[in-house]
């Protein structure tokens, strides 16, 4: 059945039942994967997942259901359990079915040049990648993993307020990580490439990239224990703010889970941080005109030269706050509950180059790497302590590869400790939002070696 239809039936059927308001949003997925290994496919995976879920305001309660059946024989029952659900909740927060915003930018987040390359072009090309590893240095000892990821979404979100708003992206990246080899000295690197234009997947200079970078590591000792100016490479500053990004959503802060509680229009960081929120990102993998409850997108400053300016917000956390929501409403997939979660996510860029910013450093270290972001960070005192790796900087130059070390700090802190910040912004790897970082110099962090 067309979804125009089956909308009409759900929406009449449930005004029969004692709904006052509906809404419903459906999500289909297609992700295909592939890994190979020694010029032999390793993996293959073609996945399709999808849904329909109702929302409904039932007695003056929200009631949720969703069904993967997407017919007409689904509407009574998915109705009846959105009116169960309803009943049982006690939560006293109204909640709201969103009747549209006033104007929807248009965003290019699909490419149909992307949907048309060929699996077996895919496959060929993670082969060369990994040829091309294995080519470039006799030091290179194994590929361990190289993998391609292609994700396809089509969604919408319809109510019986007159909201109809449907949407379609894609996105592709691969990720290769190889292990080096001298003498008894082994050392691994990774690089990740993410994007919509297939033509511009270059193996080579992929090669080139991962494999330099895991050789420069060979011969990588500790160092002595104390407290080191450091310059956070952009790739690590960017998983260090995933993991702290939560800090900035307002069901944390109303929750008391975030120290940004209060803080609005205050200096909660160096006047060189500003950080934006930009749903309308040209090439964001999470670019979106709307969210998940059909609010539409548009570019936030949270941080403005360290000024706290906003939390972000859906329509719930925003009523209790009585501000406007910033329309970050996330759901996870259809069977899920409306959140809160950014959608491109970063520290704006400076004007220094990454090789000003190393010159600048007279006596410090570059870490290029952090482990252990899940569990070494505490979101809610904001203190880490992660395993790192990277370089010893003396007097401008990269001196010599270290690991073996225990990055130690405070976010909070970090914030206000930035003194300058690069022009090279990169993205972590894509997940529920896209969040990226340039490189960062911070006055002083903790360092535990030797």
């Amino acid at each position: 059945m067309e979804l125009e239809n089956l909308r009409k039936l759900i929406f009449a059927k449930g005004k029969e039942l004692g709904f006052d308001d509906m809404e419903i949003s459906y999500v289909n997925r297609r992700n295909f994967s592939c890994k190979v290994f020694k010029q032999e496919i390793d993996s293959y995976n073609i996945a399709i997942d999808g849904g329909l879920a109702l929302r409904g305001i039932y007695d003056g309660k929200m009631g949720y259901a969703y069904t993967e059946k997407i017919d007409e024989t689904s509407i009574e029952t998915l109705l009846k359990q959105a009116i169960g659900n309803a009943k049982v909740i006690e939560d006293d927060e109204e909640e709201i079915i969103f009747e549209g915003s006033p104007l929807y930018e248009k965003i290019d987040s699909y490419s149909e040049e992307l949907e048309k390359v060929s699996i077996d072009e895919k496959i060929n090309f993670l082969k060369t990648v990994e040829q091309a590893c294995y080519d470039y240095d006799k030091r290179v000892d194994n590929v361990n993993y190289c993998m391609y990821q292609e994700t396809t979404v089509e969604g919408g979100i319809f109510n019986t307020k007159g909201l109809i708003k449907q949407e379609k992206s894609n996105s592709a990246l691969y990720y290769v990580m190889v292990a080096v080899k001298e003498s008894e000295d082994v050392k691994s690197n990774m690089e990740l490439v993410i994007g919509r234009d297939f033509k511009k997947f270059d193996a080579k200079e992929t090669a080139k990239k991962v494999v330099d970078e895991a050789l420069v590591k060979l011969g990588a000792k500790s160092i002595k224990s104390k407290e080191y100016p450091i310059l956070l490479r952009n790739t690590a500053a960017a998983g260090l703010l995933e993991a702290y990004s939560t800090i900035f959503s307002a069901t944390d802060v109303q929750k008391g889970k975030s120290q940004l509680k209060d803080k609005l229009g205050e200096v909660i960081a160096s006047n060189k941080v500003t950080i934006i929120d930009d749903p309308l990102m040209k090439d964001g993998v999470a670019s979106r005109s709307f969210d998940s409850e059909g609010v539409a997108s548009k570019k936030h400053v949270l941080v403005e030269e360290g000024c706290l300016k906003t939390y972000l917000h859906n329509l719930k956390t925003a009523q209790k706050d009585g501000v406007a929501t910033t329309g970050h409403a996330y759901k996870s997939s259809y069977k899920g509950t409306i959140t809160v979660a950014p959608s491109n996510f970063y520290i704006a860029p400076g004007d220094d180059s990454y090789q000003k910013l190393v010159e600048g450093l007279k006596d410090g270290i570059m870490i290029t790497g952090l482990n252990g972001l899940h569990s070494g960070v505490n979101t809610i005192s904001g203190d880490f302590s992660l395993e790192a790796e990277g370089f010893l900087v003396k007097e401008g130059k990269v001196k010599a590869p270290i690991n073996q070390i225990t990055l130690a700090g405070n976010f909070y802190d970090l914030l206000k400790d930035i003194e300058e910040i690069g022009n090279d912004l990169k993205f972590t790897l894509p997940g529920a939002s896209y969040i990226g970082s340039p490189t960062l110099k911070i006055k002083k962090l903790s360092v535990a070696g030797e």
